[in-house]
C-alpha cells in the first residue's frame, strides 16, 4: 500500500503529484480521488487547527499570481 493510502480501506490521503500545479488544477486532482473533500486553501505558515476531519483536504499556497496594485 502507498505512502498515499489510508491503512484501512485504502483511501488516499495526500496527494504529492499536485505540487506545482495551480489551485484549481491541485482542487480538480483531489476532487476526482475524493469526491466529498472540503478543500481548503491557505497560505504557507497559516496557523491550523489541530481536529482532524476526514472530508478536510489544505492546499497550502505561497505564490503570488500577479502584481498587486491598489485599487
Amino acid at each position: 500500500m502507498s505512502s498515499t493510502a489510508a491503512a484501512a480501506g485504502g483511501a488516499k490521503t495526500s496527494w504529492p503529484e499536485v505540487v506545482g500545479l495551480s489551485v484549481g488544477e491541485a482542487k480538480k486532482a483531489i476532487l476526482k480521488d475524493k469526491p466529498d473533500a472540503d478543500i481548503v486553501v491557505l497560505p504557507v505558515g497559516s496557523i491550523v487547527t489541530a481536529d482532524y476531519r476526514p472530508d478536510r483536504v489544505r492546499i497550502f499556497v505561497d505564490t503570488v499570481a500577479q502584481t498587486p496594485h491598489v485599487g
